[in-house]
Order: structure tokens, then C-alpha cells, then sequence
């Protein structure tokens, strides 16, 4: 980049901290979160952080959009990278500069998205499990993987997002489907046949979380779950439940169980298996 735009990034250096600089890494992979789940992930205190968010939108780090609410009054802010964010994060991961247009294009996508609430809904998930392990030691978010990560790393299935949560010793691999009622339900169910593939070629065997909107629409699923093989573990929860406790029903189940005691199966070290490296060793 010319050496003055390069001069005036390095300018912003020493407003930057650690806790900034995850939060850039957070919207670079999972492109928008509200004020409420930023101050959740990392932040104790509101107010500090809705100061804090304000200064880093004056560094242009940060940019951000909100919507009018039927009925009136405002829905909450969405964060997104602004230009110098997208700037950093390039220069961090060796990416081309991005131009201004670029990064104002990328805000003006998202924000339209006709998918925005899905994507905040997935993003909402993750969220719950990393404010769930922030306050008990025990437990820990080892992976947090955007739908665009999971196809990358897993070719073919095309999840709403993939993690690796932690508990006591314990390491389960789940895939997430997050589901806002957009689709009809054998919609949904027919995904499971990408999943079956990934076993098939000794993939991981990870749990299939369908996190529903209403308990109707989750007795529905289970209804169709019943007419397929149980190749695919899968489990059902709505959004109103703490992903982390015992609210995930497995298919043909009556018993609810916590996310840590779901079967979780993370393959065999072959080459398009993420979980190992070179050497066949297990990696988070």
C-alpha cells in the first residue's frame, strides 16, 4: 500500500488493544453482531462497552447499521468491520488492501441481506456457549467455525456453523443448523443426506443441531426425524434454551441431555478430515 495510507493505519496502533483486536478477528470471520453480544463475548460492563464501540467507530475500525422496529422504536446496533477494520484485518492475514469503495460495499450487502436475521441467529448461538463458559471454568469453546469456514474446511456440508465445545474433560464435535422457520422442514431434513456423505467417508460422525424457533416446529422435526436411518446423530432445542444444559432431545429420544453428553465421533485422520494434521494427530 502507499506509504502514506500505511502511515496513517500505524497511527491507530497504540489505540488497540487485545480485547480490539479479537473483536476484529470476530466480525472478520463472523461479519455482524449486536451491541448486546458483543457486550456479552467481552465486555463486563455495558456502558464501558457501548463507549468503547463508539471509539472504535471513530477510528473508522468499526462501522455500524440498525433497522426501524414494527411497531416503533429502533432494533439494536449491528456491528460490522468499517474501512480501517477491513485494513487491518487485511494486513493481519496478508490479504490485498481494500479499497474504501470495497469496504462500503461489503457494509451495504450485508445490512440488505435477506439472510441478516439467520446469520445473527447462528452468531446468537455461539454466542450463548462462549458467555456460558466465561462463567464456569470447567467448560470452554474450542471451535467456533462460520458457515463459510465449515464449507471451506468440509467441501460439502454446508452447516450454519460447526464448534468443538468442552466440559470437564470431555471434547464433542457438533454441526448447527439454525433454523428461523424460512424453510419447510423437509427442507431441512433432506440436509442430513451431506451429512451421511461426510461419514461415510470417515468424516467426523458429529452430532446435527437443528436449534428451532418454537417447540410446534420442534415436535414437527422430530415427527420426520422418525422415518429416517439414524446415521446422522441428530438433536433438537429452541432458541429460548442455554445450548450448554440439558435441553438437546435426540431422535427417537424422550429424554433431554446436555450438549456434552451427545455422541461425538471425530473421525479418522484422512485428507480432507480438519481435525488432524499431517501426522494424524487430533488438533482443536
Amino acid at each position: 500500500m502507499p506509504q502514506s495510507r500505511a502511515a496513517g493505519l500505524l497511527a491507530i496502533y497504540p489505540h488497540i488493544t487485545s480485547r480490539d483486536r479479537h473483536l476484529l478477528q470476530l466480525l472478520d470471520d463472523h461479519q455482524v453482531l449486536t451491541t448486546d453480544q458483543i457486550h456479552r463475548l467481552l465486555f463486563s460492563a455495558r456502558r464501558t462497552c457501548q463507549i468503547r464501540l463508539g471509539e472504535l467507530r471513530a477510528l473508522g475500525l468499526l462501522d455500524r447499521f440498525r433497522f426501524s422496529r414494527d411497531g416503533g422504536g429502533s432494533q439494536p446496533w449491528h456491528w460490522v468491520l468499517g474501512h480501517n477494520g477491513h485494513r487491518f484485518q487485511a494486513a493481519a492475514h496478508d490479504r490485498a488492501e481494500p479499497t474504501s469503495r470495497s469496504s462500503r460495499q461489503l457494509v451495504q450487502r450485508l445490512s440488505a441481506n435477506p439472510n441478516l436475521t439467520h446469520l445473527l441467529t447462528a452468531n446468537e448461538f455461539f454466542v450463548r456457549l462462549t458467555t456460558f463458559s466465561r462463567r464456569r471454568a470447567e467448560t470452554r469453546l474450542d471451535r467456533w467455525w462460520s458457515e463459510t469456514t465449515t464449507t471451506k474446511q468440509y467441501r460439502t456440508v454446508t452447516a450454519d456453523g460447526h464448534g468443538l465445545w468442552s466440559a470437564s474433560g470431555t471434547t464433542v464435535g457438533f454441526f448447527l443448523e439454525a433454523d428461523t422457520g424460512s424453510e419447510p422442514l423437509g427442507r431441512v431434513v433432506a440436509k442430513l443426506d451431506r451429512y451421511a456423505a461426510l461419514i461415510r467417508r470417515s468424516g467426523p460422525r458429529y452430532p446435527v443441531l437443528f436449534w428451532l424457533r418454537s417447540h410446534q416446529r420442534e415436535e414437527h422435526l422430530h415427527e420426520l426425524l422418525r422415518g429416517r436411518r439414524g446415521d446422522v446423530p441428530t438433536a433438537t432445542a429452541t432458541h429460548d434454551a442455554e445450548p450448554a444444559a440439558a435441553v438437546w432431545l435426540p431422535a427417537a429420544s424422550t429424554r433431554r441431555i446436555r450438549l456434552v453428553e451427545l455422541p461425538s465421533d471425530h473421525g479418522q485422520p484422512v485428507a480432507d478430515n480438519p481435525n488432524y494434521d499431517d501426522d494424524g494427530v487430533f488438533v482443536l
